[in-house]
């Protein structure tokens, strides 16, 4: 066999093995790197080359934005941002059949969307909400289902760590992509709300908050909201605007949430060190995938793996539609096992290409890629936002999914809309003068 059959070989080899035996992916990625390089460029070279390679990655001045933004996520976590974000959804929401999981939802939108995370979400809105709503009669596994399957929606409203990745890999207008994703992320938003509205049909005259708000408190509560949500005006605004770049827009939502936090009085400066532990913590994983995913796209590169897969694509078929279809299906499955961060740094390289022979557009398509990995993080076996909403209702995960397959159908269907429709991601860029 040729060395770059061997490569190839190696490298999936050892991919598909260390996923098997559940080693963390960055060290599997890294690893299968290494050693399908070696057969390449031989040993010496492909010690210094994948180093090379793993550091080139990561030296990127765009990148700075994602942990950046990974530091805000954490101070809004715990500067009491969510509870009054959840304030504010349960205004707009109030009066709503099952009000209360309908808040779960607004708010974990309006967080996710501040954050950028939706794990952050899941964590925030759930401790807020989860026993609220078990007190007014929701079964805890309906609650702990709603929280987990709402909270990816942030993952697609701007601004977004996610878009911020695909932009690197894709060459793409990060303003472009976070106005792709508002409407699909609201749509998202929107197909759990009607699975919660028919949940809420079959139970006549249940699940109606006890609590009633006023038009005075309702202004007095949105008000308290203002300032967060702020941010996302802030920071949107000024990448639209041309004023500052995603990397700076991110150091000014650090400290527009310091300033913010420091006003509510909710964060005290001996906190500070933990907050930057933990932000550099969620940093340093991305990091390194970022770092081992380059090693792994130019050892691709280099034995022609893109362009074979792309040839066996081209050759099973000419229809843009069942090739959209073969995408879809297989970032559904990969992102059960994979988090979205490496696996656009693995197969957008390899799948891009391939779209765009068929006059797919690259923000379209990145619309497509992110919702479709983003339903990764709320199904087994590798969930994170599954495995953190059913610890915070205090459950194991099978009995949260359960209740979670309506809600999975409703976002999958939602998703091939976003697929087949290509306006619902590219008619906000489109008006907007970004593409």
């Amino acid at each position: 066999m040729d060395p770059a059959t061997i490569a190839g070989l190696i490298l999936l080899g050892g991919i598909a093995i260390g996923i098997v035996c559940s080693l963390p992916i960055a060290i599997v990625i890294g690893t299968a790197s290494f050693l399908a390089a070696i057969p390449l460029l031989g040993l010496e070279q492909a010690v210094l080359v994948t180093a090379q390679r793993m550091f080139t990655g990561i030296n990127s001045f765009p990148l700075l934005a994602i942990p950046l933004f990974v530091l805000a996520g954490v101070i809004m976590n715990n500067g009491g941002i969510a509870g009054r974000l959840v304030d504010a959804a349960k205004v707009l929401t109030g009066r709503m059949p099952a009000s209360l999981a309908q808040t779960n939802i607004v708010a974990n939108a309006m967080f996710g969307a501040v954050s950028g995370a939706a794990v952050a979400a899941a964590a925030a809105v759930g401790n807020v909400m989860n026993e609220r709503m078990v007190k007014e009669g929701y079964d805890r596994r309906f609650a702990a289902a709603v929280n987990v399957a709402s909270a990816p929606s942030g993952m697609l409203i701007p601004p977004s760590n996610t878009f911020i990745v695909y932009s690197l890999v894709s060459s793409t207008s990060i303003a472009a992509l976070f106005m792709a994703g508002a409407i699909p992320g609201i749509m998202w938003a929107l197909a759990c709300m009607v699975i919660v509205y028919v949940y809420a049909r079959k139970q006549p005259g249940k699940l109606r908050s006890a609590d009633r708000i006023t038009p005075r408190q309702g202004v007095l509560v949105i008000w308290r909201a203002v300032p967060s949500l702020l941010m996302i005006i802030i920071v949107v605004g000024g990448i639209l605007g041309g004023y500052f770049t995603a990397t700076e827009s991110a150091s000014i939502a650090v400290v527009y949430c310091l300033v913010l936090s420091a006003a509510y009085r909710s964060i005290k400066v001996r906190e500070l060190p933990g907050i930057l532990v933990d932000a550099g913590r969620t940093t340093a994983i991305v990091m390194l995938l970022v770092a081992v995913s380059t090693a792994l796209s130019f050892v691709m590169s280099f034995a022609r793996i893109p362009d074979l897969i792309s040839d066996a694509v081209l050759n099973f078929t000419d229809s843009g539609t069942v090739v959209l279809i073969i995408m879809m299906i297989i970032l559904l499955i990969v992102g059960t096992f994979m988090d979205p961060t490496p696996a656009i740094l693995i197969f957008v390289p390899i799948f891009l290409p391939i779209v765009t022979q068929f006059g797919i557009d690259p923000v379209h398509f990145g619309a497509m890629v992110v919702m479709n990995l983003s339903v990764g993080v709320i199904t087994p076996p590798v969930g994170n936002v599954l495995f953190v909403g059913a610890r915070i209702a205090r459950l194991r995960i099978e009995p949260v999914i359960t209740k979670l397959w309506p809600f999975l159908v409703a976002i999958i269907l939602t998703l091939f809309l976003v697929v087949f429709i290509p306006q619902l991601s590219l008619w906000l860029p489109t008006t907007m003068g970004l593409m």
